[in-house]
């Protein structure tokens, strides 16, 4: 052992006990590192109520005592350089607490490699990686992704695609990077979201229950590995957006919890430290250390792994000391409110430290409460997010397309409602993996009617997600109609593209991720109330919503109309700002998704008659349980001649215009 190595200086101990250091990563954790010429690995823990710390591994049988770490002055943070320790070797640390003697065996909190799952190891690794996706990364920074198309396919990797020649396991990183790459791009979605992949214990739990906060599951390859599936995403031109978990912690004995034989990382009262929905720990965010632990991941998954974006879980359950708990088992802030001051002062500096190091990612929020500003700057009182979920607008309209089309004028409201708030964030469009789980059935299980009218109404709910303003996300599996509900132990119902419907239906996810791509009327101005207007809304008795989205140039205008019942509406008049020919650049009823072919023979004329508001109007025919996208012809030229170019008048012309005589 040697106590003479540290990659810690002053500064890092200062920024790590006030709780503003960004790259614990590069300090904590087991860090492979030659001295004088002998192969090694520095280790250091944070453990300040620990009596002793040592590490043990395979390279010394697992005996606990044989390697003692030395704390390093009043810090809390224990360390020590083992010679012969190389990257793939497993390790733990053994802790003595000052609690009456106790011993505890814990994974590392840094690790960057685990022990494949039973196992609780962690394993020493590198991150040294060869990037190929500078183009990605600085093409990046041309542009505000609020004025970009944000299409986000959502996975859970263990599940899009397994091999049932090889006991049906999951694909790793690398099997899945090349085929999971084309999928995407010929879909046409901009960023993929990965369910976590930091790694966790349970698999059910989706990834949401974590011990290794730096390490992406083993259960698919190395960090590198997963380094390689995100470069191939990259160099596909698609974007990585993570979920990311502040919000708690699993109790399983070698993570965080008691960590050092004290409640270390969260709160020592369970009205405080216990999340009842999960049976979880919840983090101290009122502790320094615990502060830079949470920023120091963040900004790792942004810095290391390329990623494009954080998602974070379940903040509603950070914002409210009393989230899921009765009267008396929570306790009030200072004030004796319920707001949970901490979390929501930590919630502001991770988005200010993240922005400000990355300016060209985004952090979005899952947050389900009507809390104000989620995705408002943090200099005027929000929380400095860039996005936020729409849940309600999700729920609202999964209610109102499983209702029988009949009935669906009595809960119009439902597909209106959301542009009374649609401006009050900065809102993605979820179709999610958690509306297809736990008995809510699969997208296609939901719709009513026939096997026909299922799929004429999924596609139509497709079009009105991505006719509304913001940006959109869907689930895997909801591209090729699954009949089944998501299930983590099965992979996604492939085979069901043999069948024409199925087929049908993932070609139109296809052409409305192309045609959004292609529009900047459906993109550009998502946050803005100038990008949409209301042609009508109000047709509830025939169950028809028709509706602008304009871009920033005033050529970018579509209209989009959309049939909620069987009934086809023929000659159906629309108000719209300009005469000419009207494109028609999407049917859902077209014969090549499985609809009926009924249509417009690709465009509608409008003409100088107003109706809607609008100066002028087209007859045109909206399918059965169809929509209908068109793009409006282009703005007359005006050519405005300058004085100085006009041809001068003789005195002739003069006094024939003062006669009233035409000019000759």
């Amino acid at each position: 052992m040697r106590y003479d190595v540290s990659l810690l200086k002053d500064d890092d101990l200062y920024l790590f006990n006030e709780g503003s250091h960004l790259r614990l990563y590069e300090k904590l954790g087991a860090h492979p590192l030659p001295v004088d010429g002998e192969d090694g690995t520095l280790f250091a823990v944070w453990a300040p109520n620990a009596q002793e710390v040592f590490v043990m591994g395979s390279w010394s049988d697992w005996d606990p005592f044989r390697h003692p770490l030395r704390a390093k002055g009043p810090s809390g943070i224990w360390e020590g350089w083992i010679p012969g320790v190389r990257q793939g070797m497993p390790y733990k640390y053994r802790i003595v607490s000052r609690e009456g003697g106790r011993q505890f065996d814990k994974a590392d909190p840094f690790a960057f490699h685990a022990e494949t799952p039973p196992q609780t190891g962690s394993v020493v690794a590198d991150l040294w990686y060869d990037w190929g996706d500078a183009d990605w990364l600085a093409d990046r920074r041309r542009r505000p992704l609020s004025e970009r198309p944000l299409s986000i396919y959502e996975v859970h990797l263990g599940s899009w695609a397994r091999v049932a020649e090889d006991g049906y396991r999951s694909l790793s990183y690398r099997e899945l990077a090349p085929r999971f790459a084309a999928h995407v791009r010929s879909l046409g979605f901009t960023h993929v979201e990965f369910l976590p992949v930091m790694e966790h214990p349970f698999f059910g739990s989706w990834g949401y229950q974590l011990t290794g906060f730096f390490a992406p599951s083993s259960r698919y390859g190395t960090p590198q590995d997963f380094m390689f599936l995100i470069d191939t995403l990259h160099r596909n031109g698609i974007g990585v957006i993570l979920d990311w978990v502040p919000s708690h912690f699993t109790k399983d004995g070698h993570g965080l919890v008691y960590f050092d034989g004290t409640h270390l990382y969260e709160h020592a009262d369970p009205r405080q430290g216990h999340h009842p929905d999960w049976d979880t720990y919840i983090f101290n965010y009122g502790r320094h250390e615990v502060r830079s632990f949470l920023l120091s991941n963040a900004h790792y998954w942004l810095d290391v792994f390329h990623i494009d974006g954080l998602r974070v879980d379940a903040v509603a359950s950070m914002l409210y000391l009393d989230y899921s708990r009765q009267q008396g088992e929570w306790i009030p802030n200072k004030y004796g409110g319920k707001e949970n001051l901490e979390a929501i002062d930590f919630l502001r500096r991770f988005n200010t430290e993240m922005y400000r190091s990355f300016p060209d990612v985004v952090t979005i929020a899952e947050e389900s409460t009507s809390w104000p500003m989620v995705s408002r700057p943090t200099y005027v009182g929000g929380l400095g997010f860039g996005m936020k979920w729409d849940m309600g607008w999700m729920h609202d309209t999964l209610e109102y397309t499983a209702q029988d089309p009949v009935y669906r004028k009595y809960h119009h409201n439902k597909v209106t409602f959301r542009m009374m708030y649609a401006y009050s964030e900065n809102f993605v469009l979820p179709l999610s993996h958690d509306e297809v789980v736990h008995g809510k059935s699969s997208l296609l299980g939901k719709m009513p009617g026939d096997e026909w009218q299922k799929f004429a109404n999924l596609r139509t709910l497709y079009a009105y997600q991505y006719a509304q303003p913001g940006k959109k996300l869907l689930f895997m599996g909801s591209e090729v109609g699954s009949w089944r509900e998501w299930n983590h132990d099965a992979s996604v119902e492939w085979d069901l593209l043999q069948f024409p419907r199925h087929a049908g239906l993932m070609r139109w996810v296809q052409d409305l991720n192309r045609v959004y791509r292609e529009q900047p009327a459906l993109f550009e101005q998502d946050f803005s109330p100038y990008g949409f207007l209301w042609v009508d809304c109000h047709d509830a008795d025939q169950s028809v919503l028709s509706m602008l989205r304009t871009g920033k140039h005033a050529d970018d205008i579509v209209l989009v109309v959309c049939n909620f019942t069987p009934v086809p509406r023929r000659d159906y008049r629309i108000g719209v700002p300009r005469a000419g020919r009207w494109t028609e650049l999407l049917n859902s009823d077209a014969e090549v998704y499985g609809g009926s072919g009924l249509g417009n023979l690709g465009g509608v004329d409008a003409v100088d008659w107003g109706s809607h508001g609008q100066p002028c109007s087209m007859q045109l025919t909206v399918p059965p349980l169809g929509a209908v996208f068109f793009k409006a012809p282009p703005a007359p030229v005006v050519v405005e001649v300058p004085a100085s170019a006009r041809p001068e008048r003789t005195a002739e012309a003069e006094a024939d215009a003062e006669a009233g005589t035409p000019s000759r």
